[in-house]
């Protein structure tokens, strides 16, 4: 596995790259908003603990090997985070997939460009085999996103998170490097 550090993806609506101290703005109208944190596997965090959280993700870029990538989904035009997405290594050429767009930037397609950047960038790049993302039942935004990219179903993760005061079910699906290419050769032969 090929190891990377300031890693820059450009797409054709967004860009995704390494957080900056100057994201943390930004990253709180995420993390702090309970519209998307509801759909997350964590609670709507303070201006303080999203800074923590940006700090520590600017520290663990030079992480030797990497253990994830976290990365900022952010606009090309003014370089703003809109979001995040990140890739948990683990296993054998295996990542977690998560990511969250600010919901001021809902319907856009920058979670969509952002999942087939970063599968490009797992498959292609990490060479891994396998990746998976655990959604939210209720989160049909999201799993709009993996269905259309070509993730499969593989079953329920019961009382996978506790979040917001309750224990979730998580709807586990995965991509394999196979799939994702198939997935690539049928969008381009549209």
């Amino acid at each position: 596995m090929t190891e990377l550090s300031g890693v820059v993806l450009p797409g054709p609506s967004i860009l995704i790259r390494e957080f900056r101290t100057s994201d943390v703005d930004d990253a709180f109208c995420v993390v702090g908003d309970e519209r998307v944190t509801k759909f997350l596997s964590f609670d709507s965090r303070s201006y303080k603990q999203a800074a923590a959280m940006i700090s520590a993700a600017v520290a663990r870029t030079s992480d030797d090997p990497r253990s994830e990538y976290y990365l900022a989904i952010a606009t090309p035009d003014k370089d703003r985070l809109v979001g995040f997405i990140r890739l948990a290594l683990g296993g054998v050429t295996a990542a977690k997939l998560g990511y969250a767009v600010a919901a001021d930037h809902w319907g856009k397609g920058y979670a969509t460009e952002a999942v087939r950047i970063m599968l490009r960038f797992a498959f292609e790049r990490l060479e891994l085999h396998r990746v998976t993302a655990a959604i939210g039942p209720d989160n049909d935004a999201s799993l709009a996103v993996v269905r259309k990219i070509g993730f499969l179903f593989e079953g329920r993760l019961r009382d996978h998170v506790f979040t917001n005061g309750a224990w979730r079910d998580s709807l586990l699906y995965s991509i394999l490097l196979d799939e994702f290419s198939i997935a690539v050769n049928r969008a381009h032969n549209r």
